[in-house]
């Protein structure tokens, strides 16, 4: 019985392979009372982030930045855990993929943007999700307040941890390219939001059809109508008509699907 775990003051304590196997698993600190991104810092049950500091000048060393970076691969996205899917992709997953599908712009369209903006883009905009976590329309927090907590959360990442880093170009940099994103003004804003309702349109059909039937991933198909730009809704409604085709295959009627103009 010497692999048991034992009762520890916070519960039972983990065995040496509980802990070996639970390495990648960090998850999202809850925070009582007021949120701010000192607790959520100071809270990360991993080694991989320092506490704000205000009185102390940032360190020219990126390494903070770097193991910060660590929670974008352990963190899941939440809209498909909700349906009972433990082991989906992580917000790196999504913006990763984001990055190469915006290389495949149409030539058309890519000759209107600054494609290597869009790219850095893909790479930033949900870089706060690392401290705030992935949050959704059912967590019942309101946007003015998930907006607050994501900037805050770029302020510290692009000051705190990058401010002493090449003095502050580099972070300066990707405050403003999240700030973009944010903001959806710019045509290369209007396409990165287009390639990210695109990548969640991927996944909800590659999930479905891995599920073999078994799973109905309707509710987000609804966000192919939200896109802006005519090349994107052409590859949304290509992606339609094969989850189509594959809900047909198995005897049913696809839930959720819209009707693409």
């Amino acid at each position: 019985m010497g692999d048991a775990s034992q009762l520890g003051p916070k519960g039972p304590t983990p065995t040496v392979e509980q802990l070996i196997a639970e390495l990648g698993v960090v998850p999202t600190p809850k925070i009582e009372g007021h949120w701010t991104v000192e607790k959520a810092a100071e809270a990360v049950t991993s080694p991989t982030v320092v506490p704000h500091a205000s009185t102390a000048p940032p360190s020219s060393s990126p390494l903070a930045y770097f193991h910060l970076l660590e929670l974008l691969k352990t963190t899941k996205r939440e809209g498909w855990r909700r349906f009972g899917i433990a082991y989906g992709e992580s917000i790196a997953d999504h913006m990763y993929r984001m990055s190469l599908i915006s290389m495949l712009a149409p030539p058309a369209l890519a000759a209107r943007l600054d494609m290597n903006r869009c790219i850095k883009m893909c790479l930033v905009h949900d870089m706060a999700e690392s401290l705030v976590g992935d949050i959704t329309p059912v967590d019942g927090v309101p946007k003015p307040e998930k907006s607050r907590r994501e900037a805050t959360t770029m302020d510290y990442i692009t000051k705190t941890l990058l401010g002493g880093v090449d003095n502050g170009v580099v972070g300066a940099e990707l405050r403003a390219v999240w700030q973009e994103y944010e903001d959806s003004i710019t045509p290369e804003s209007h396409f990165v939001h287009d390639v990210d309702k695109m990548e969640l349109l991927l996944q909800m059909v590659e999930y479905e059809k891995r599920g073999e039937g078994h799973i109905d991933l309707g509710e987000f198909a609804y966000v192919a109508t939200k896109m802006a730009l005519a090349e994107t809704r052409a590859w949304a409604a290509e992606l339609l008509r094969e989850r189509e085709a594959f809900w047909r295959s198995q005897g049913k009627e696809p839930k959720g699907q819209p009707k693409m103009e």
